[in-house]
């Protein structure tokens, strides 16, 4: 009985969220073509479609509501089909109707398994948290709880205090090697039987002579050494600020309109409200992996001030920051979390710097930062292991353990 009452509601999902995927008001599909029908007629009744991607999916799912005892291997290959994509079909992010049926009958299995069981299937429940969250099933299938890691904020010391310590640790082995060379004496390291030669006196006049210059050597040392001590801090201020996450202005944006680049194939150009009248175009490298309406009313997360330029003829004043898998074959914007505000600052725990005005590009500052941006196993984007952070919570993306530019 149960299993009847869920493959029911997973076709009554199913017919909902497809008519709306289409923009066909669900009252069209009568719920006696509903019950009457198996997946496949039921797909085929609302989706006119015969390409074999998609019907494999459709496959795929009479398959998964028809085999009792096999559903954990069918999850493991939508698993492992899953680990280099956000969503089943297309390089992009926007769900297709093969995501749709395959999220409704996997639904209901996934809802009984324990949480334990679940961790064998990451991808799987990535994609489920993200179609859940994007496409409207009506009130028939219940939200899947995906447990997401609590973000804590590592303590993290500021570069004032780091100093410090680096100071008294330096000076502690200074000391102890002033110590080490006071204890040792010029005859302990001469052979037993070897004597001193006699001493020879100086006259006072001589005497003079050897203090007086002396003197001097010891005061164009000190300010040697001074110019020395004053140059090393500026140097290494120097490097620490070129890496240092904070000298970057990375904020919340919503991207307002977006449409393909005029003469490069692979460039979309984005509209993205700042919030308080502050609109900038961008343009990204994102043609491939996502159309213009993927991207239209999506919140982003970008640098605001690298300097302004035209990429092939078309001025950008952004960087649009994107998640990507190892081998680039898939990428997708950060994703802010709900409730963080337009124009919102990123920050992260242990750095309080202020941005600069605008990125020096002779200084190639990004090309140090972007080394260390990364997702974890949790997808959270991360700048040497700490999240970038909002009022609402850390930033994320469904890529795990990827690189962030």
């Amino acid at each position: 009985m149960a299993a009847a009452a869920d493959l029911a509601g997973t076709k009554r999902a199913m017919a909902y969220a497809l008519c709306k995927h289409l923009n066909v008001d669900p009252s069209t599909v009568s719920n006696t073509s509903i019950e009457g029908s198996d997946i496949a007629s039921l797909f085929s009744h609302i989706v006119n479609s015969s390409e074999d991607e998609v019907m494999k999916w459709v496959k795929f799912s009479m398959d998964f509501a028809g085999s009792d005892g096999k559903q954990h291997a069918l999850l493991d290959n939508l698993n492992k089909d899953l680990s280099q994509k956000s969503v089943l079909l297309g390089d992009g992010l926007k769900p297709s109707a093969a995501d749709i049926v395959v999220f409704a009958t996997v639904q209901a299995f996934v809802s009984r398994v324990s949480n334990r069981e679940l961790q064998k299937f990451p991808h799987v429940l990535r994609w489920m948290d993200y179609i859940q969250n994007i496409v409207d099933f009506g009130t028939t299938l219940q939200k899947i709880n995906v447990a997401k890691s609590v973000f804590d904020p590592p303590s993290h010391p500021k570069k004032g205090d780091k100093g410090d310590t680096e100071s008294s640790s330096k000076k502690a082995v200074s000391g102890q090697k002033i110590v080490y060379k006071s204890n040792g004496s010029a005859d302990s390291k001469k052979p037993a039987g070897e004597t001193k030669a006699p001493e020879k006196k100086e006259t006072p006049a001589a005497k003079d002579n050897k203090t007086s210059g002396d003197k001097k050597k010891d005061k164009s040392a000190g300010k040697t050494a001074e110019k020395a001590s004053e140059k090393a801090p500026e140097k290494a201020a120097d490097k620490d600020s070129e890496c240092n996450i904070s000298i970057l202005n990375i904020q919340v944006g919503l991207i307002r309109k977006a449409w393909k680049h005029p003469s490069a194939d692979s460039l979309l150009v984005e509209e993205i409200d700042l919030g308080d009248g502050n609109v900038r175009q961008v343009v990204s490298g994102l043609a491939k992996y996502c159309s213009p309406e993927d991207l239209t009313n999506r919140h982003v997360v970008l640098i605001t001030n690298v300097k302004p330029g035209k990429l092939r003829d078309v001025m950008s004043a952004g960087l649009v920051l994107c998640a990507s898998t190892e081998d680039h074959t898939a990428v997708e914007p950060l994703i802010p979390p709900e409730g963080a505000k337009i124009g919102e600052h990123i920050s992260f725990a242990g750095f309080d710097g202020k941005p600069e005005d605008v990125l020096n590009p002779k200084k190639k500052q990004l090309d140090k930062i972007t080394p260390h941006l990364r997702t974890d196993e949790n997808g959270i984007a991360t700048f040497k292991g700490i999240p970038f952070t909002t009022s609402a919570g850390p930033c994320r993306s469904s890529i795990r353990n990827g690189n962030v530019k």
